[in-house]
């Protein structure tokens, strides 16, 4: 818990390009916009909390890398919009971290929409101040969700610690972190085959003619069996599956797995949750014993991030009536 256009630049070049996006963003590269030693960066640039999160960013000083990243992505007007948001802003020496050559990648014109997505996995819709900050997940703008972690009056994103909190800005707050945090890259497909649990579903999608559907922008979610669910059932009913005859119900059996959205645990596991699928048809959820069933299958694992939706994972094959 789960992409910024320009050419390729060295270290140089990017620090020329971050002078140029402040500049085009509204801020400054004097001096006397930038907080002194004496300063603290809340107490500086909540002076100046009628500007919006990117000018409120340029101000501080900070945050050239995240900066030059925004506009390489196209993301400055939509975070100069009304909002609100809250952003959990890598500094500059957040984005140094990273292996070398990430950066000069990810601003190459080519990988906009990735570094889009990796910003967009910073930013949450409304505005979330430090007192409200809870254990738990919170979906972002991208669509995937990050881990919050509170405790000792200190928060983690995704592991990244946040350093500095409450910077408000007109549009949203700004909450400070220390390490740039990654969404997954990898699609429903991928990331199924990554895990190792599902080579009997991962060959059945290729069968069924359903990989590029799943390895599409999306979003879905997948309840996903396992190997050992494929293995309940009977083996000749698996074989006829994988005829040419078999294909037409394999991929009902497939799709009715599949959810449009991304659905995640919380949701599922709510009283009363029903939802209809790919196949036409609808699943329904209850909780028995303290477990999440999915018609009469169990759900063993939850909110596999991918780039394109969740996973879900469950102990028994779904066959649609």
């Amino acid at each position: 818990m789960k992409r910024f256009d320009v050419v390729v630049v060295s270290l140089t070049g990017l620090a020329a390009f971050a002078g140029s996006a402040f500049a085009q963003c509204g801020g400054s590269n004097e001096a006397s916009t930038k907080p002194s030693h004496k300063t603290s960066l809340v107490a500086f640039v909540n002076e100046q909390a009628d500007k919006d999160i990117v000018d409120t960013a340029v101000a501080a000083g900070s945050f050239k890398t995240l900066a030059a990243a925004l506009q390489a992505a196209g993301l400055v007007d939509t975070l100069k919009s009304k909002g609100p948001f809250t952003v959990f802003a890598p500094t500059d020496e957040a984005f140094a971290k990273l292996p070398k050559g990430t950066l000069e990648t990810l601003l190459k014109p080519e990988n906009k929409a990735k570094l889009a997505a990796i910003l967009t996995y910073h930013v949450v819709a409304g505005e979330v101040l430090a007192k409200d900050v809870k254990t738990g997940a919170a979906v972002t703008v991208n669509g995937q969700r990050i881990e919050l972690v509170a405790k000792d009056g200190k928060v983690t994103v995704d592991g990244a610690k946040v350093t500095a909190a409450d910077v408000k800005a007109s549009n949203g707050v700004i909450h400070v972190i220390d390490t740039v945090i990654l969404p997954s890259d990898q699609n429903i497909v991928q990331t199924a085959i990554k895990a190792g649990s599902f080579k009997t579903l991962a060959t059945l999608i290729e069968k069924a003619g359903l990989v590029d559907t799943l390895s599409g922008p999306g979003p879905f979610t997948v309840f996903a069996p396992t190997d050992e669910a494929f293995a309940k059932l009977p083996k000749e009913v698996v074989a006829s599956l994988l005829t040419p005859e078999g294909k037409e119900k394999l991929t009902k059996i497939l799709t009715y797995h599949v959810v449009s959205g991304r659905v995640f645990s919380d949701k599922v596991a709510s009283k009363g949750w029903t939802s209809g699928t790919v196949n036409g048809t609808e699943l329904t959820s209850k909780v028995e014993g303290g477990k999440v069933l999915i018609n009469n299958a169990t759900v063993t694992g939850t909110d596999i991030d991918a780039s394109n939706g969740v996973i879900h994972v469950i102990d028994t094959v779904l066959i649609p009536k």
